[in-house]
């Protein structure tokens, strides 16, 4: 049932929302355009797109999917991708549900009021999945979060392989997925070598030959964009007109850093919340698509790293970043209210104290073995064998 609220809910926001959508579609489609033009085009497709087109900020996977609407017309073809990027929205709220009953098999949690918390969070994720998918059409991050969403599903399964994968074409998508990086030291130590291995691997194969072809490509790194007055970076007081220079390398070195000290923690459902924290806290614009990325963080950290019933942050950050939006008229007040979420956010996640029932969990490193990989299965067997059920079978109180 709470699958058919949410598909209900999707429906009626992308009703309300796309006939007014796809602000943002045009760059997706020529990129699209271009990245197949190849040697037969002017000379500014295929390898020579970023050197030439630096104001394309999306990664080559999300052009070759966006490609794939071109022989469509052009209202067609936008109607189709907001249709198939909405519905990957309820592929993820339903890979968040799978992932935490996956993270909690046999420690006695209540799979009904796991429920009750992918609905609750999941209605406050779905108005700002439509945002970024249908208003503003940005392929890019949604298959970056959709991607996402899939390496914290194979994270929780314990496949090493598959999570390096889905984060490599998360950052083959939209280079600002970097900052999810460090789930894959929420692995067990010894997986690290090959998670890591595939995750380089793939993002090498899809922007190198672009650089190799044409050393102009960097260049699309330095696109510079305005620096609004609602940004949280006016309050840590940058008055720079457009992106500093260190501004991009800082947000991911501020996501990585604090994503490891939460997998040191044994926070590594935060990771993800965390690094949108960090790209919206030094990011010069203020696009309210940029709130999805902190909606699947909170999302993942309300059913996956608490236990709570009622999902409060996923309806925080909804109402702080994006109803301040039509209700708080002044830039500054918005930026610091922005501000205010990211500190208090993260600092939350990081630091409050979070009840674990039913697990002896021993931090030695900034990896989680206990909730991964084969001790996860080691633990659930014994766990089981003290409820009197067969090992993967729920105990009769969550039944």
């Amino acid at each position: 049932m709470h699958l058919v609220l949410l598909t209900a809910w999707t429906v009626l926001w992308f009703v309300v929302v796309e006939p007014n959508g796809g602000f943002s579609w045009h760059y997706l489609r020529t990129g699209g355009e271009l990245i197949y033009q190849g040697p037969s085009g002017d000379g500014t497709g295929g390898l020579n797109l970023y050197a030439h087109h630096p104001e394309l900020q999306m990664g080559p996977v999300s052009f070759l999917v966006a490609g794939l609407f071109n022989p469509f017309p052009e209202a067609t073809g936008q109607f189709l991708a907001a249709a198939l990027m909405s519905l990957l929205g309820l592929v993820i709220v339903v890979l968040a549900g799978r992932s935490a009953a996956h993270h909690f098999l046999g420690t006695g949690t209540n799979h009904q009021r796991l429920r009750q918390r992918v609905l609750i969070a999941g209605l406050a994720f779905i108005p700002m999945w439509i945002e970024v998918a249908v208003r503003f059409g940005h392929l890019d991050d949604v298959l970056a979060l959709f991607f996402t969403g899939l390496a914290v599903r194979s994270l929780t399964r314990g496949n090493a392989a598959l999570t390096g994968v889905f984060l490599a074409l998360a950052m083959d998508s939209k280079p600002t997925a970097v900052a999810f990086l460090p789930l894959l030291l929420a692995l067990p130590r010894k997986d690290w070598l090959r998670a890591a291995t595939w995750c380089v691997g793939l993002v090498a194969l899809a922007w190198l030959p672009f650089f190799i072809h044409d050393a102009q490509s960097f260049s699309a790194a330095k696109f510079a964009i305005p620096n609004h007055p609602a940004s949280a970076l006016r309050w840590l007081g940058v008055g720079d007109p457009e992106t500093p220079g260190w501004d991009r390398p800082a947000q991911a070195a501020l996501g990585l850093a604090l994503g490891c000290l939460a997998v040191w923690r044994g926070r590594w459902a935060a990771v993800v919340l965390i690094g949108a924290n960090a790209r919206i806290v030094l990011d010069p614009s203020v696009y309210t698509y940029y709130t999805a990325s902190v909606l699947l963080g909170t999302l993942l950290w309300d059913v996956i790293g608490q236990r709570r019933l009622v999902p409060w942050w996923s309806w925080i950050a909804l109402i702080m970043l994006y109803g301040t939006v039509f209700v708080v008229p002044d830039d500054s007040a918005r930026g610091l209210i922005r501000l205010a979420f990211v500190a208090v956010s993260t600092a939350y996640v990081l630091l409050w104290p979070v009840r674990e029932r039913g697990r002896d969990r021993k931090r030695g490193g900034p990896h989680i073995p206990s909730e991964v990989g084969p001790a996860e299965a080691a633990w659930k067997a014994e766990a089981a064998k003290k409820a009197g059920v067969t090992p993967g079978e729920e105990p009769p109180a969550v039944r």
